[in-house]
């Protein structure tokens, strides 16, 4: 059986047991498990090379030794261990000792999982299925790692918070423009579920690293942070399955709930590669850990002012943001110049619509900017659809292969049909608004009838949604 009808199936017992409500927390029901079997594998892997590795779980909760046997514990006593042994003793797991960061990890893994599984048969049967795959066999964790992506990608739905999963080619197409190097540390303080944070693995690994050495470096320089449970879990677990030993550099926090001023040269970094969550909305009291000038709820416009903060002098940053981050006034006009007076923008990528699809139909940008210098002129490029492509969508997403007109002509830049430059006269001009278009572009009049009524059909629901969730949290503020 193909690995991907192996995830199928697991998927297909889960929605037998009636513990399991939708979509999420079949996800998490499915990522915990996974986690110990991925962890399992490596600790196999590890006592291969060392003689002396020690795992910091216990012996009788390692998966090895419960779950391994397809004929082993089942039913109530199954239900019973995991529920009253295995998540107790690993949410208290102790950090200490030669394996204490490893410790660390596992530890907050666990500390707000759950196993929502009712039945202990069924329990059994999902095991069994997880065991059918070896992730220490390079065709497994090469099929893997495209479904653990489809996972991720069929986990993030719309959301009331604004957060999209990143599609591969994006992160590594950011990636590979800022050319993250051996020893510089590459953050994303909104990682999400690892998809920058792999991309820079990946890069650094296959250009950098030439010796045990260098693979150490490269594990030491990657940090991330997360606020929300699930997403770190399946961060914690991603960075495992790319093969970092101990991702304890992955933390479980809200980088906006540090008042900006705390932030000092011990917290800076070289790289910032991320997609900060748009549309959605911080908690009450977030804005004030910033200046007054640049308060807002919104919280796409709070990580730009963060990632200013966190960069050091010549540091680099590539990050997604919406269109409506380009053109806002006010608080985003602020921001803006404060962009502009403190970096150098040098390049915004401008993705067509869909990208996101089919969680959003929000057209997003993708800006590049260096810490330390002003900036002189922005360079546009306008990214086009690829030939014979109308839209993308979840089946038929972007590929990173469409970004090779982009590199060409990024060391040797002119101005094309698609790239354009504006200096920052003009931009001041226009009162900091980004949102500049393509001076070259043919007007194709009002635009196709079927492809606008698409459009507007696909914005009703998007204001339908929006106008469901505010009523939604007026009547919880309300007690209704």
């Amino acid at each position: 059986m193909s690995i991907s009808a192996t995830i199928k199936s697991i998927q297909d017992i889960m929605r037998k047991d009636a513990g399991v409500d939708g979509d999420a927390q079949r996800i998490s029901q499915l990522v915990w498990m996974i986690f110990l079997k991925v962890f399992d594998d490596a600790e196999a892997a590890n006592e291969l090379l060392d003689d002396h590795y020690k795992s910091p779980i216990p012996i009788r909760l390692r998966w090895r030794t419960w779950a391994s046997n397809p004929e082993g514990i089942t039913g109530e006593p199954l239900l019973d261990f995991i529920n009253n042994d295995l998540f107790k003793t690993l949410k208290e797991l102790p950090a200490t000792g030669k394996s204490g960061a490893i410790s660390a990890v596992v530890r907050s893994v666990f500390e707000d999982a759950f196993n929502y599984m009712k039945s202990g048969t069924l329990v059994r049967q999902v095991i069994n299925k997880l065991n059918e795959i070896n992730f220490n066999k390079a065709a497994d964790r090469h099929q893997f790692g495209d479904i653990y992506e489809t996972i991720l990608a069929d986990l993030q739905s719309a959301g009331n918070a604004g957060e999209y999963y990143t599609p591969r080619a994006v992160t590594q197409f950011i990636v590979d423009q800022l050319d993250p190097k051996l020893g510089e540390t590459f953050f994303d303080p909104a990682c999400g579920t690892g998809g920058f944070l792999t991309s820079a693995i990946e890069h650094v690994r296959s250009k950098y690293v030439k010796s045990a050495k260098d693979e150490q470096a490269l594990q030491q320089q990657i940090l991330g942070v997360e606020k929300k449970q699930l997403p770190h879990l399946l961060c914690v677990t991603n960075m495992l399955f790319h093969g970092v030993e101990v991702p304890s550099n992955i933390r479980r926090d809200n980088t906006l709930a540090r008042p900006l001023r705390d932030y000092g040269p011990r917290d800076r970094v070289s790289v910032i590669g991320s997609n900060p969550p748009f549309g959605g909305m911080e908690e009450d009291g977030i804005e004030k850990n910033f200046p007054t000038a640049f308060q807002t709820r919104e919280t796409a416009d709070l990580f730009l002012v963060l990632f200013l903060a966190l960069l050091k002098p010549e540091g680099r940053a590539g990050i997604v943001l919406p269109d409506g981050t380009l053109f806002g006034e006010g608080v985003k006009t602020r921001i803006k110049e404060k962009l502009l007076a403190e970096a150098n923008l040098h390049t915004i990528v401008r993705l067509p619509k869909g990208v996101f699809s089919p969680y959003t139909g929000i057209k997003t940008n993708l800006l590049f900017f260096t810490k330390g210098e002003p900036t002189k002129e922005i360079w546009f490029y306008e990214h086009p659809y690829p030939d014979g492509v109308k839209s993308y969508s979840k089946t038929k997403p972007m590929r990173v292969e469409e970004f090779a007109p982009e590199k060409k002509w990024w060391n040797k830049r002119k101005e094309t049909d698609q790239a354009w430059k504006v200096s920052i006269d003009d931009i001041k001009a226009r009162s900091y608004n980004l949102d500049i278009k393509n001076p070259r572009a043919a007007d194709d009049g009002l635009g196709d009838p079927d492809q606008l009524l698409g459009e507007y059909i696909e914005t009703s629901r998007e204001v339908s949604a929006i106008r469901a969730s505010l009523k939604n949290h007026l009547q919880k503020a309300l007690g209704a």
